[in-house]
C-alpha cells in the first residue's frame, strides 16, 4: 500500500508522458496520463480499490465484496480484493468471453454467470448482497468513493507539470471517470478562474487565472453522457427533449437533471462506455463546471482508426473506449475545433487521460490496422462527429 494525497492507497501514481509526435501534430504540449498501468489495466483500479479498502476498514475482515460486470470494473474489484485477501464476486451476463472468465478469476474471484443481459446480473447481485450483513455491493461508477478515488490522477497531475493545463481530454460512459477528474480539478484549486480564452474569445494575462475545461468523448451508438447533457440546463436539446427510439428520457430528482436511459447499444466500444444511463451526479457535476465539460460523440471507425494510429505511434494496445479519447490528438481540425489555434506565442498545455481496459487483443488491432490500410488517411473523404452544441461537425480525414 501507498500514500496518496493523504489517503492510504492499494495503487501507485502512474506515469504522465510527454508525448512528441502528438505534440507536433497538434501543435501543443501534450501529456499521456498513463492509467492503462494499473494492475487491473484501467483507471477503475483507483476508485474501486479505494471503495473496497474503505468498506474494509470499516466493516473488517470478513468483508464479501460483490459486483456486476463484464468488464473493467469487474477486473478491478477482483484485483483490488484479492490484494486485500478478501472475497470477491462478480456476477456477469451470458454471453462473456473465454478470456474475460479466465482473467476474473486468475485473480481469485468467484464468477457468476446469470442472465442475458447487464441488469439481470445487477439484480442477481444486489439479490445475493441483501442476503447477508458481510456483503457489500461494489459500485462499478456511481459512488462518492470511487470518485475521489479516480480524482487522484489530477493531484499526480498537478504535481508534474508547472501550470493548468489548456484543457483534459477524457472518455465518458456512466461517468466515473469524469467525475473523478472533476473532483480533481476542484481539489487542485483548477476551477478558480475565468473560462480558458479559446473557449469565449477573451483574453487572460495569467496563465493561471482560468478554469480548465473537460472535453469528454464518446462513440455514437454508446453515447448516453452526450444525450444526458443535451437534455439540460440551456443546452441544444432542453426544449424539445428528443431521444432516439430506443432511449427514454428520466428525472432524477435528486439532482434536478434530465438523463437519457439506454435499453441498446450500437457501438464496439459498448462493452466498456455502453452505461445505460449516466451518474446523475456526475452530470449535475458538469452541467455546473465553470470552464464547462464539452462532449463530442464520434463514429467506431474514428476511434478504431486511432487505436491503430496510438499503437504504431506510442507502441501501446488499448481499448476502443481508450482510443476514442485520443481522436482528437490525432486529428488536428477537431482539436481546434475544440480548443481554438490560439496566439501564435500561446503554447496550450493538453492532458489526455489514457484511460486503459484489458478488452485488448493483437486481433482487434490488427483489424483496426487493416482498416487504416484500406481506408487510408488524407483521400479526400472525411468524418463527421456530433459536437457539443447538437451540430455534427466535418473534418478531412
Amino acid at each position: 500500500m501507498s500514500i496518496a494525497g493523504g489517503l492510504l492507497t492499494l495503487w501507485t501514481e502512474t506515469p504522465l508522458k510527454y508525448a512528441h509526435q502528438i505534440s507536433q501534430l497538434i501543435d501543443a504540449e501534450a501529456y499521456l496520463k498513463l492509467e492503462n498501468l494499473h494492475p487491473s489495466y484501467s483507471f477503475k483500479y483507483r476508485g474501486i480499490s479505494h471503495f473496497i479498502l474503505q468498506k474494509k476498514t470499516e466493516i473488517g475482515d470478513h468483508a464479501h465484496f460483490v459486483i456486476a460486470s463484464g468488464g473493467n470494473a469487474g477486473l478491478a474489484a477482483a484485483c483490488a480484493a484479492r490484494r486485500l485477501k478478501s472475497r470477491c464476486t462478480v456476477y456477469i451476463p451470458e454471453g462473456v468471453t473465454l478470456s474475460t472468465l479466465h482473467l476474473l478469476k486468475s485473480e481469485e474471484a468467484e464468477v457468476v454467470v446469470v442472465g442475458t443481459c447487464y441488469a439481470a446480473a445487477l439484480a442477481a447481485a444486489k439479490e445475493f448482497v441483501d442476503a447477508e450483513p458481510d456483503r457489500v455491493m461494489v459500485p462499478a461508477y456511481d459512488d462518492p468513493l470511487v470518485w475521489e478515488g479516480h480524482s487522484s490522477m489530477i493531484r499526480e497531475i498537478d504535481d508534474e507539470i508547472s501550470k493548468k493545463p489548456s484543457a483534459i481530454f477524457c472518455s465518458v460512459g456512466g461517468g466515473g471517470l469524469l467525475g473523478g477528474v472533476l473532483q480533481g480539478c476542484k481539489a487542485v484549486g483548477w476551477e478558480d478562474g475565468k473560462l480558458y480564452p479559446a473557449l469565449n474569445n477573451s483574453s487572460v494575462t495569467d496563465e493561471f487565472d482560468f478554469t480548465v475545461p473537460i472535453v469528454a468523448l464518446e462513440t455514437m451508438g454508446s453515447d448516453c453522457f452526450y444525450h444526458s447533457m443535451s437534455l439540460n440546463k440551456g443546452r441544444f436539446n432542453a426544449g424539445e427533449k428528443k431521444l432516439p427510439p430506443t432511449v427514454d428520457l428520466v428525472h432524477d430528482k435528486v439532482n434536478d437533471v434530465y438523463l437519457a436511459h439506454f435499453h441498446k447499444f450500437d457501438s464496439k466500444a459498448s462493452g466498456s462506455l455502453g452505461a445505460s444511463e449516466p451518474a446523475a451526479a456526475v452530470v449535475r457535476m458538469a452541467l455546473d463546471w465553470p470552464g464547462g465539460v464539452h462532449c463530442v460523440s464520434v463514429p467506431d471507425a474514428i476511434s478504431m482508426e486511432t487505436l491503430a494510429l496510438f499503437a504504431n505511434d506510442q507502441k501501446m494496445l488499448v481499448e476502443l473506449s481508450c482510443s476514442t479519447t485520443l481522436v482528437p490528438a490525432y486529428h488536428p481540425a477537431l482539436f481546434d475545433k475544440l480548443l481554438g489555434r490560439g496566439a501564435p506565442e500561446e503554447k496550450r498545455t493538453v492532458v489526455f487521460i489514457v484511460c486503459g481496459g484489458f478488452k485488448t487483443s493483437l486481433s482487434e488491432a490488427a483489424e483496426c490496422q487493416n482498416l487504416l490500410e484500406t481506408d487510408p488517411r488524407g483521400n479526400g473523404e472525411a468524418w463527421t462527429v456530433k459536437y457539443d452544441d447538437g451540430s455534427l461537425f466535418t473534418f478531412d480525414k
